[in-house]
């Protein structure tokens, strides 16, 4: 489980995140759904213990991901907004060098790098160097160096940005596919096809606070719209900015 309390960060005169507050559960994927700006990035930044906080605390498994941020990492995966390959390695060797770090070696190494090898389908890309790959195949990479160490908390920065539907796919159905073995998944996004597709419970973020959150149909029907997109837009005051 992911909670996160009161959450604020400021970047000189910018305040990129005012007031975040929210839990995301096991066994179930919740979406921080926002508009570009809105916050989200700092938010999973914050959490993966990548940034030190003006205010708040985040927890993973009950770890302060400040405090305790290397044995919060241990049971994150985290899927940055940026893939961060390093082009000259294989994915063999993307895929140890992670393992390595998180504290893996022999066989169980081995046995877990075959394992998320087969679950991404990336056979074909294994002992290739990443100079040169696809968006997708870079996607799988990314993806597969973040569940290597099988964690129970997964966290993706608009992780279908510049995807073909096939990768989409692909990835849409491994979130469900790990959802369903009862692992926590945080993603943020800001396509409403793709939140309503795969939220199981929603967080609207806007200008660094959270707006509303709950399951689809209730901020719909809370917010007297007809659809998620207008619910975002009325509820995040974004009408009214129009």
């Amino acid at each position: 489980m992911i909670e996160v309390k009161n959450l604020a960060k400021s970047f000189g005169d910018v305040q990129a995140i005012k007031d975040v507050s929210f839990k995301a559960e096991d066994g179930a994927i919740t979406t921080l759904l926002g508009a570009n700006g809105s916050g989200k990035t700092t938010t999973l930044r914050a959490i993966s213990g990548l940034l030190k906080l003006d205010q708040g605390r985040a927890f993973v498994d009950r770890l302060d991901c400040n405090l305790e941020s290397q044995k919060a990492q241990q049971v994150m995966g985290i899927f940055p907004d940026s893939f961060g390959l390093y082009v000259r390695l294989t994915t063999r060797e993307h895929l140890e060098y992670f393992a390595k770090l998180h504290g893996m070696s022999g066989t169980k190494m081995h046995t877990a790098i075959d394992h998320v090898t087969e679950l991404l389908q990336m056979q074909d890309i294994l002992d290739r160097k990443a100079e040169g790959f696809s968006q997708g195949q870079r996607m799988k990479v990314a993806l597969a160096r973040a569940l290597v160490h099988q964690p129970k908390n997964l966290i993706l920065d608009e992780p279908t940005r510049g995807l073909d539907v096939m990768s989409i796919r692909l990835l849409r159905g491994l979130m469900h596919q790990l959802k369903e073995a009862g692992c926590c998944i945080l993603f943020s996004s800001h396509v409403m096809a793709e939140v309503s597709a795969l939220s199981d419970h929603i967080v609207m973020i806007a200008d660094g606070i959270v707006c509303a959150e709950g399951a689809e149909t209730e901020l719909v029907a809370n917010s007297g719209c007809s659809n998620l997109e207008d619910a975002f837009v009325k509820v995040t005051g974004m009408d009214k900015a129009a």
